[in-house]
């Protein structure tokens, strides 16, 4: 049996769950895929990770293409993605709509899920965000951190504590059941990531991951990106 094998960041980790049983009944191929914060798939494509699609932010995949390890051919968009704010199912939605609402929602929280603040996107903007409301270091013990936004939002869906609250690209919360999307950031936080898929310049089957490709982010999945949160 043929098998793509792709590196993808979290944020399109439920898009391609979401497509791989179509992807085999056209193909016959199945699709084994690395998930993770956009700064560890990019470190497992340097170290030789077996790849023939890479999924992540568009900015990434211009620099890859720009280095030669990316097809420029093959690049493709998926969407803008906004970050937000997530609670487990069944809790209040508490009010994220502007920055102190959002300080406040925040400190009321016994526990704080969101991705790695150093190699993930949405990570990395939320502690930044934690630090311009004057309160990273207040909640720092209530951090709950993990690899990717996917894995955070599982963490959150399973947690005990009385009030967690969580961050990370909105299609992560989106993709995950047992979390409820609140709402994005507030406009001053804002971050709208768009994320591309291309084919690694090394894959040895180019015309099945261009045919990957093009349901990833051609017409016959939009809806599909729209319901997880995908924008055009």
């Amino acid at each position: 049996m043929t098998t793509l094998n792709i590196l993808c960041a979290g944020a399109a980790n439920g898009l391609v769950r979401a497509l791989q049983e179509r992807f085999f009944a056209e193909t016959g191929a199945t699709v084994q895929g690395q998930f993770g914060a956009v700064g560890a798939m990019k470190e497992a494509l340097l170290a030789g990770a077996p790849c023939d699609v890479m999924i992540v932010t568009a900015a990434m995949i211009d620099s890859l293409v720009g280095d030669g390890r990316l097809r420029g051919n093959t690049v493709a968009a998926l969407g803008r993605v906004r970050t937000g704010i997530a609670v487990r199912s069944g809790q209040p939605h508490p009010d994220v709509s502007t920055p102190q609402a959002l300080k406040a929602a925040l400190l009321a929280a016994d526990a704080i899920h969101f991705p790695d603040p150093e190699r993930a996107t949405a990570g990395i903007h939320f502690a930044n965000v934690l630090r311009q409301l004057e309160i990273h270091d207040t909640v720092l013990a209530r951090f709950r951190t993990y690899p990717n936004g996917a894995t955070a939002m599982r963490e959150l869906a399973a947690s005990t504590a009385p009030n967690p609250i969580g961050c990370t690209q909105v299609t992560e919360i989106n993709y995950t059941d047992g979390v409820d999307l609140v709402g994005p950031l507030p406009e001053r936080f804002e971050l709208v990531t768009v994320y591309s898929a291309a084919t690694n310049t090394k894959s040895a089957q180019p015309e099945l991951a261009a045919r990957f490709i093009e349901l990833l982010a051609g017409p016959a999945s939009h809806a599909v990106r729209a319901v997880g949160g995908f924008e055009d």
